[in-house]
């Protein structure tokens, strides 16, 4: 009867919970591409503070670059990516309203020419649908990240990932990259939520 009882629970645990069957993904367990093609790990980032953004060239949400990359410069002082607190990935997207329309070469000729940005630019990805980016799953559901549910709703909504790579909120696209929330969280007060 115990044989039975075990096997009967096992069957169970597998049905109800299917993600007993495979292990949850960690956000160091992602790579990604980085606007040059190359494998960017996730991994490196472990120890600092991380904003991802959904960004596009042709929003009205599109000067927050000049915010972004005036927040990476200030928290992150200088050196090599490896010896930073803080790092800001920009993720080009062109999920809303068609406003990130380019490739990767004109997305980061367009960035740097316009807004000078030296914060990490990864390839374009997709934040919402049926082709959504792995880690804009994991960013944005509950199930997978374990914290909440955020879809994706415009151009330059954040995320905030902590430094064991926790996500700990997704900041609103109309909310600056610099508001006063974000950067007490920065300073390393806990998150106020809204």
């Amino acid at each position: 009867m115990t044989k039975i009882t075990l096997a009967l629970c096992a069957v169970l645990l597998g049905v109800v919970h299917p993600a007993f069957a495979e292990e949850a993904k960690m956000f160091y367990d992602f790579t990604v591409k980085d606007i040059a093609g190359n494998d960017f790990s996730m991994a490196q980032l472990a120890g600092k503070k991380v904003m991802i953004v959904n960004v596009a060239s042709k929003c009205g949400n599109t000067p927050q670059y000049k915010n972004l990359e005036a927040l990476y410069k200030e928290y992150t002082g200088e050196g090599e990516l490896a010896e930073k607190k803080f790092v800001i990935l920009g993720f080009p997207a062109n999920n809303f309203g068609q406003q990130e329309p380019g490739t990767d070469e004109e997305i980061k000729s367009f960035c740097t020419s316009k807004y000078d940005v030296t914060f990490p630019m990864m390839s374009k990805v997709s934040t919402k649908g049926d082709d959504i980016a792995p880690i804009y799953a994991w960013l944005t559901r509950k199930e997978q990240n374990g914290v909440l549910d955020a879809p994706v709703t415009w151009n330059f909504q954040k995320f905030l990932i902590d430094e064991t790579g926790k996500l700990v909120a997704s900041v609103p696209p109309g909310e600056k990259p610099d508001s006063g929330r974000v950067v007490e969280w920065l300073e390393g007060k806990p998150w106020k939520a809204e």
